[in-house]
C-alpha cells in the first residue's frame, strides 16, 4: 500500500468511526467531540462557529482557521480542498450565501459520504461534496474566486501539483488562503519513514522554504505569511497515528526526545494572490 492509499485508508477509517460509535477509542481522550472542539477554538475558530455546524463535521485533525484568511462575498464560488467532514466548507458556506457555491474535494469515500450527510442534517444547499484527487482537481479552469485548505496538502508528496491546480482553477485576481504544517528542522527518521506519521500530517511535512517557493513556482504572488506558531505536544499526544508511532517504536510522548521532534513542527497559516 503506497502512502496515498494509506491516508485515504486512514481518513476513511476516522469518518467511519463517527458513524460506527467508535471514535472514541481512536483518540486517547475520553470525550472526542469535546477534544475535537478545544483543538478548534485553540487553532482559531469562535464557539459562535461552532455551534453553528453540524457536530460531527468536526474532527479535530486541522491546524487553523483558512476561511478567517479570506475575505469572502455573497456569490463566490470557494473550492476546499481535503474537504474531510465539511468543517470549513460549512462555515463559508454562510459567507458566500445562497448564490455563492462551495465544492469540497476530498479522495476519501467514507469522508465524503459523511460529509454529504453532515450538509443535509445542515440544510447546506449551495454546498458539493466530489471525489477528486488534489494532485489532479477534477474541475475546470478559472472557476474559483478562493481556493482554502486545512492541514492537507502536507499529506501530498507532490505539492507541487497541488497548487499548480489550485493556481488552475482560480480565476485571475483569485485568492489561495490555507492553513498546514511546516518544518522549522528535519524529522528524526523513524518518524519520516512512518506511514503512520504521513497520516499524522507530520512525517509529510517539509520546510518553510520549500513550502513557499512551490507556491512561487505555481505562479503565485503576493504570498503572505499571516501566522506561524509552534504546533502543539498536546495535540500531538492526542493523535491517533501520532500514538500509533509511539505505540508500535515503544516510545514515550512524554519523553524530552518527543518534546524536540514537537519543537521541529510549526503551524502556518497564509494567503496568496493569482
Amino acid at each position: 500500500m503506497d502512502t496515498k492509499q494509506s491516508v485515504v485508508k486512514g481518513y476513511g477509517l476516522l469518518a467511519k468511526s463517527k458513524k460506527g460509535g467508535l471514535f472514541s477509542n481512536l483518540f486517547t481522550c475520553c470525550n472526542p467531540t469535546k477534544h475535537a472542539n478545544e483543538i478548534a477554538v485553540n487553532i482559531g475558530y469562535s464557539q459562535e462557529v461552532l455551534d453553528e455546524v453540524p457536530e460531527d463535521a468536526n474532527l479535530g485533525v486541522g491546524c487553523g482557521n483558512p476561511s478567517a484568511l479570506s475575505n469572502m462575498k455573497q456569490g463566490e464560488t470557494v473550492v476546499d480542498l481535503g474537504s474531510g467532514a465539511g468543517f470549513d466548507a460549512f462555515i463559508v458556506s454562510r459567507e458566500v450565501g445562497r448564490n455563492g457555491k462551495v465544492i469540497g474535494i476530498d479522495l476519501s469515500d467514507d469522508m465524503l459520504q459523511l460529509a454529504k450527510r453532515n450538509a443535509k442534517k445542515g440544510n447546506y444547499e449551495n454546498v458539493d461534496f466530489i471525489k477528486g484527487d488534489i494532485e489532479d482537481i477534477p474541475l475546470g479552469n478559472q472557476l474559483a474566486d478562493h481556493v482554502i485548505s486545512n492541514c492537507v496538502i502536507n499529506l501530498s508528496n507532490k505539492k507541487d501539483k497541488v497548487f499548480q491546480e489550485a493556481f488552475r482553477i482560480l480565476k485571475p485576481g483569485g485568492k489561495l488562503s490555507i492553513s498546514d504544517i511546516i518544518l522549522e528542522r528535519e524529522l528524526p527518521d523513524f518518524v519520516k519513514n512512518s506511514l503512520a506519521g504521513q497520516i499524522a500530517c507530520v512525517s509529510g511535512a517539509e520546510q518553510l522554504d520549500d513550502y513557499l517557493k512551490y507556491i512561487s513556482d505555481a505562479g503565485f504572488t503576493d504570498i503572505k505569511i499571516v501566522s506561524k506558531s509552534k504546533f502543539p505536544l498536546e495535540l500531538m499526544l492526542t493523535d491517533p497515528q501520532i500514538m500509533k508511532i509511539a505505540k508500535q517504536l515503544n516510545f514515550d510522548m512524554n519523553s524530552e526526545e518527543a518534546k524536540d521532534i514537537a519543537s521541529r513542527v510549526s503551524s502556518i497559516s497564509l494567503t496568496a494572490i493569482k
